[in-house]
């Protein structure tokens, strides 16, 4: 009887053991498909659907050359200096590191580069780091920090 109680222990031990790092494993990936989501959306000059990974809050923050709280003044700040499909380009990420904070935080941090016409605003290059917070199931930015 003792024997059977500690194998039960020890193999949910071994479950849990294994199920995190799954869990992690799912939610880098969910976590990806949202800055690939991004990125497509830009690319057909959605912004809208852009946004749709950020959280949409009052408190949600946006650093660059000023700080923006709210996610009506992003939106806003996003179409007011990308309000042309030139001026929007194609965007790419690259060098994309994902690092879990816990089970439902994540900071994010890579390079992304637009490629734009001169007319367009020429090319634009440079660094962003991200924290997202997993909400009802669903992973979405709450900081974003870019620089370029």
């Amino acid at each position: 009887m003792k024997m059977t109680a500690v194998c039960l222990v020890l193999s949910g031990l071994l479950v849990a053991g294994w199920s995190q790092p799954l869990r992690a494993q799912a939610s880098e990936s969910a976590i990806r498909q949202v800055l690939t989501d991004q990125q497509a959306a830009w690319n057909r000059g959605d912004i809208v659907a852009f946004m749709h990974g950020y959280d949409d809050s009052p408190e949600t923050t946006f650093i660059g050359k000023t700080i923006q709280h709210g996610y009506q003044m992003i939106l806003e700040r996003y179409q007011r200096n990308y309000g042309s499909r030139e001026a929007m380009g194609q965007l790419a990420f690259s060098d994309l590191v994902v690092r879990m904070l816990g089970p439902e935080h994540a900071v994010v941090t890579g390079h992304f580069h637009l490629t734009r016409t001169q007319a367009g605003g020429g090319e634009a290059a440079g660094v962003f780091s991200l924290v997202l917070e997993k909400k009802a199931g669903e992973w979405k930015i709450v900081l974003d920090h870019t620089s370029s």
